[in-house]
């Protein structure tokens, strides 16, 4: 019996996060032992170039001594007390300095539980049930943002899962990404007390929002009053060292963060302006809580990353210049051999699609040739490179990544282009 069957005896469908069950891809995902640098090596000590880097937070790469050491440092003293510790006000004070416009920020352990925590407190400071989401951007799995297109002039949203009542979802409208009008018709049609979304998404492969459409945004919810949320789970500390704020320069009344602030470590946040965040509990009457939350292991990781990225803000453009390498290096490949191919870059993120034009939104994306991207997927693995499983996600470049790492994909997928 292999050891995927095995994982099905006893875990639901083998996995405990559906990307990682290969199924959009085909095959069998690989079962990983350990990982170091750019690297990480499975059960049968097959070694692969790993582009997902844990989806994002590994920005030095796997088994950083600096983040390793201050992780078990931490583990020494108690890996949680269910208490204040000074450590959370140290990642308080390293990320809220970064943003001008954030005022307090409230821990939690993961970034689906930083979204619906923002909503709420959204929904409790405006007094407003409706929100607006976009196709493509994924928020986590609460309830409320479970929604595919419904019907009528607002396109208010239907469950897209079961389990998910219709009445959690009624309050979703769904609007079409870097699309205003579609903006415009929802707050016109609803209720609207507050718009998330993903002003870099990362989650229909990498599709940035234009500069444009975010400003209107902006102006559209200070005109109806509505909180603006920009989840940044992904792309804080990824794109740049503050996430979107660099690359576009707008205030978001409420940023969520994950993945990043925790240096590898089950880690989630939401800042905000003060108004906003003291309805929060406990000064406020809108109820967040969570036992983990700012455990001190986590803390100590993202601290320790944190600092790491601040001091050498230079890592950015460092890590940008190898995205852009491996994707010109795809793209002209791709070009010869007359496969249709465009890719996005941003700081360390980069996405690519086997389609005719660059995608501005989920039904650009949906136009893409994902068979062509599981052939790719499936080749490119057995060359020893690991992308992610699936044509809708993101990949990520790290420090340890060399250019002779980049340059061997490159050959790669070269050798491999003419099969697919």
């Amino acid at each position: 019996m292999g050891i995927f069957s095995e994982a099905n005896k006893y875990i639901v469908g083998g996995v405990n996060s559906p990307v990682r069950a290969f199924k959009s891809v085909g095959g069998e995902p690989p079962f990983i032992r350990k990982g170091v640098g750019a690297y990480f090596y499975d059960i049968d000590n097959n070694k692969y170039l790993d582009y997902i880097q844990s989806w994002g937070p590994l920005i030095f790469g796997h088994c950083n001594k600096e983040i390793e050491e201050a992780i078990i440092k931490a583990i020494k003293d108690g890996v949680s007390f269910g208490a204040p510790t000074t450590i959370e006000i140290d990642l308080a004070k390293e990320i809220l300095e970064l943003f001008p416009h954030l005022d307090l920020i409230r821990f939690v352990n993961s970034g689906t539980e930083a979204t619906m925590s923002a909503i709420r407190l959204a929904r409790g400071y405006t007094g407003k049930d409706d929100i607006i989401k976009f196709e493509g951007c994924y928020h986590g799995h609460s309830d409320s943002l479970l929604v595919s297109a419904g019907s009528g002039a607002a396109t208010f949203g239907v469950p897209s899962s079961p389990g998910v009542p219709k009445d959690f979802t009624k309050h979703t409208l769904l609007a079409k990404y870097n699309d205003i009008e579609s903006v415009k018709k929802c707050f016109e049609n609803g209720n609207v007390g507050c718009v998330i979304i993903e002003p870099i998404a990362g989650n229909m492969s990498l599709v940035p929002a234009d500069k444009e459409f975010l400003g209107e945004l902006r102006e559209l919810c200070n005109h109806y009053n509505a909180v603006l949320i920009f989840d940044e789970v992904m792309s804080g500390f990824r794109a740049s060292l503050r996430g979107s704020f660099d690359i576009y320069g707008i205030e978001a009344d409420i940023v969520t963060f994950g993945k990043v602030i925790g240096g590898g470590m089950p880690v989630g946040a939401f800042a905000g302006r003060k108004e906003i965040m003291e309805m929060l509990s406990p000064i406020g009457p809108v109820y967040q809580a969570g036992t983990l939350s700012g455990n001190p292991v986590a803390m100590a990781a993202g601290l320790t990353q944190i600092k790491k990225l601040k001091e050498n803000p230079e890592i950015y453009k460092n890590l940008e210049i190898k995205a852009k390498k491996l994707m010109q290096g795809f793209s002209e490949i791709s070009k010869e051999e007359k496969i249709e191919f465009n890719y996005n870059v941003i700081g360390s993120m980069f996405g690519f699609f086997f389609n005719h034009k660059l995608p501005k939104n989920f039904d650009e994306v949906n136009e893409s040739d994902t068979s062509k991207y599981a052939a790719f997927h499936n080749k490119m693995l057995k060359e020893g490179f690991y992308f992610a499983p699936s044509a809708y996600e993101t990949g990520f470049i790290c420090t340890p990544m060399t250019d002779e790492d980049i340059q061997n994909t490159i050959d790669s997928y070269k050798k491999i282009a003419k099969e697919i």
